[in-house]
């Protein structure tokens, strides 16, 4: 495969970096946080969600000098390669992928779920595919077109989340957000853990198109550290407005937890509540956009290493995009819709995303002390503090996912066990990884 054919286009600025960070993850916000209340009630879920937030304040932070540093399409993959060698690339490769592929049919369920509450009649799972096709087809008409849509939608759903705190903020009460706050106490909070990593999951990545970042030293840190705050701060004012309108048990194990909180404070049959449910698909679509441009980018990199069929890593020739891996990965997604309930998907897809903090932390202890002349034009503050809280807080949140879902942590690991047979029986273990070309496509 030719370099011309591996090359992506640098057309990405700082707002397009702050809308893709954003709208990875702003689905978060919709749905799939409230089932922490299900296990750790309201103030249990709030004290999980402070420790997730400090686990990614200081994880963005650290993880900007890696993507910085190493602005390669393959993200979390290329970095542990390149510090821990061909076998810790294959295990950060697998989790990246597991991430990224299955948070997007877990936003599918969600997306056929409002509109099943909007209209009956329409199947979620037809609704999940329809979807697919629609954003999978945007994608293929080129990066510059996708983060342009990534940045009106992103826009739309940030919006939208102000509106609904200021709808629902005026009925908030103490005592319905205090009552049996920690029904499981501190237990319930362990137990939470990987629903409020689901307030964050995906925004690294932002990582997955640095490639075709324009000044990566400088816009990536801009993009990253502006959507981590944007995030933060919405991700607390939903959850605890929403937990001081009702009895919180209500909403603690549905799709649709905002269209049911503004339906208990103006009535399911009020013209807001419906208009509210209807653009509440903006935060879907947003997430479902980027992350699909996110797991584009990870199996493109990887079938460019060798990792995966070079199929993978082909090019339309006109648009320059990963025109096969868009399309697998949109497969692959159908079939998880298939075989997965919404709550599993959410924490296979967390547990990959912390499998992945860990290896890229361990990176970049790593290669500080490996490669010390490496550029780094965003240097990890307070090191090795931030790094290092980082890498504890995700071991620890590992520990507690692994615990509370041992059938899907063996789902997991035997899937991570069987990539690791194949990529050594092949004799890949022995292979250095291809370096993306420096050269890019203007």
């Amino acid at each position: 495969m030719s370099a011309q054919e591996t090359v992506l286009k640098k057309v990405i600025r700082p707002i397009h970096l702050w809308a893709i960070g954003v709208g990875l993850v702003i689905s978060g916000e919709y749905f799939g946080w409230n089932y922490g209340w299900g296990v750790a009630g309201t103030m249990g879920f709030l004290l999980a969600t402070l420790v997730i937030t400090l686990l990614y304040i200081t994880f963005i932070f650290s993880f900007t000098e890696l993507t910085t540093s190493i602005p390669q399409a393959g993200g979390p993959f290329t970095y542990t390669h390149r510090a821990m060698g061909p076998i810790g690339g294959l295990i950060a490769g697998y989790a990246t992928a597991v991430e990224f592929l299955l948070a997007t049919p877990a936003i599918a369920f969600a997306l056929g779920n409002y509109l099943h509450f909007l209209h009956p009649s329409l199947p979620v799972l037809g609704s999940g595919i329809v979807f697919y096709v629609l954003l999978t087809g945007i994608n293929l008409l080129g990066i510059k077109e996708s983060a342009l849509f990534s940045l009106i939608i992103t826009l739309l759903a940030v919006v939208e989340l102000l509106i609904y705190m200021g709808i629902v903020g005026p009925s908030f009460k103490a005592s319905n957000f205090m009552h049996n706050a920690m029904p499981a106490g501190w237990l319930g909070v362990f137990a939470a853990l990987p629903f409020a990593i689901w307030l964050y999951v995906c925004i690294e990545g932002i990582a997955m198109v640095a490639e075709e970042v324009k000044d990566p030293s400088r816009n990536i840190p801009k993009g990253y550290i502006s959507a981590m705050l944007t995030l933060a701060l919405l991700a607390v004012g939903v959850m605890v407005l929403t937990g001081g309108i009702t009895d919180w048990k209500a909403l603690s194990d549905i799709d649709y937890p905002l269209p049911e909180a503004i339906g208990v404070v103006l009535g399911k049959q009020s013209g807001i509540t419906k208009i509210f449910a209807g653009i509440g698909l903006f935060g879907l679509i947003a997430s479902f956009n980027g992350i699909i441009i996110s797991y584009s980018r990870q199996l493109f990199a990887l079938a460019r290493s060798g990792y995966l069929p070079g199929v993978l890593a082909a090019l339309s020739p006109k648009r320059q995009v990963p025109y096969v891996a868009l399309i697998a990965g949109g497969l692959l997604g159908v079939l998880a819709l298939y075989l997965g309930k919404t709550d599993q998907l959410v924490i296979l897809s967390v547990m990959g995303a912390v499998v992945m903090y860990i290896f890229s932390m361990i990176s970049l202890f790593i290669l500080r002390r490996k490669e010390p002349g490496l550029e780094r034009p965003f240097k990890a503050p307070f090191y090795p503090w931030f790094p290092g809280i980082a890498l504890v807080l995700s071991i620890v949140s590992l520990i507690a996912i692994v615990y509370y879902n041992q059938l899907l942590a063996l789902l997991f690991f035997s899937g991570l066990l069987i990539a690791l047979v194949v990529f050594i029986a092949m004799g890949k273990h022995r292979e250095p990884a291809p370096v993306a070309q420096q050269k890019m496509v203007l």
